[in-house]
């Protein structure tokens, strides 16, 4: 069963159409992010999911189930941009509460924070936690009743590379027993290597809706490499070329997709004045740029 399905989702306010016709699908185990300027309808979409809002017309199915139905509400799990908790509770104290909220026994709140690598701070308060640390109570709370969808808003801001990397790692961890993710993050870098498919709205309008490697397939943008050469051999390389030498031994060349090949054949015949070569795709930001930017007919 597909984990969250949309089909031709529209939401008007006013005279104002925060989405159009918007339809895409999330599998148990996959990892889907989703991009979009501020205002290109992505809260708007995820409340839909999360039942906080209807759609005007359209269909969307929440593991088989109605959005903001009982049967979804305890298959789905939500983790904010800004997670709040009692600041008195301490990390042991608030996941019981949940636990209970949710009918599931208080007694798995310390295996919930462990998972998460709050074992040792289970007694502190709350008031006491760095962000990051929050950010693992929601992540843990979130894991409660073993969810088969997770939506995520900008899950990681405001926290430092480690507790990113870490982050990240758990959510790998979650889409590998079978959870479907769905995460809203402007944090492209890290999104890059992170997801399997990428969803970009503008305007409401879903542009893009495949992995990253098709993406740059489709977009067709220019590909970067790096040649590093021989010492004092950088201007004859960037000659023989037509590249752009950079400094003591590096030379840039630029060449659309169905160039690469023989670009990098050009630059193999040079034998002994190479040194290296480093290829450069289009990065998700680029990717990102030019659909966003695309005009949609």
């Amino acid at each position: 069963m597909t984990s969250l399905l949309l089909s031709k989702v529209t939401k008007t306010f006013g005279e104002t159409r925060a989405l159009d016709a918007v339809g895409f699908s999330v599998a148990p185990g996959e990892r889907v992010a989703l991009l979009g300027h501020n205002g290109a309808g992505k809260s708007t979409l995820m409340k839909i999911i999360l039942g906080l809002i209807e759609a005007d017309s359209g269909t969307v199915e929440v593991v088989g189930a109605a959005p903001g139905s009982n049967a979804a509400r305890r298959q789905v799990a939500y983790l904010p941009e800004n997670v709040a908790f009692h600041p008195a509770l301490t990390g042991r104290e608030q996941i019981r509460y949940y636990l209970r909220l949710r009918g599931e026994p208080a007694r798995l709140a310390d295996e919930l924070l462990a998972r998460v690598g709050l074992g040792d701070a289970a007694n502190r308060r709350i008031g006491t936690y760095s962000k990051g640390m929050r950010q693992r109570v929601g992540l843990a709370q979130a894991m409660i009743g073993q969810p088969r969808l997770l939506v995520l808003d900008e899950p990681t801001s405001g926290l430092d590379p480690v507790s990113r990397r870490d982050f990240y790692a758990m959510l790998d961890g979650l889409a590998e027993a079978g959870a479907a993710i769905l995460l809203s993050s402007h944090a492209l870098t890290e999104v890059e290597a992170r997801t399997d498919r990428i969803v970009i709205l503008s305007g409401g309008v879903m542009v893009a809706n495949d992995s990253l490697a098709a993406l740059r397939r489709s977009a067709a943008l220019p590909i970067q490499m790096q040649i590093t050469t021989r010492a004092g051999a950088a201007d004859d390389v960037a000659a023989r070329l037509q590249g752009v030498r950079r400094n003591g031994t590096m030379v840039n060349l630029t060449c659309l997709p169905g160039d690469k090949l023989g670009r990098l054949g050009q630059v193999t015949a040079l034998g002994a004045l190479i040194e290296d070569v480093e290829v450069l795709p289009p990065s998700l930001e680029d990717i990102y740029s030019h659909f966003s930017h695309r005009r949609v007919s």
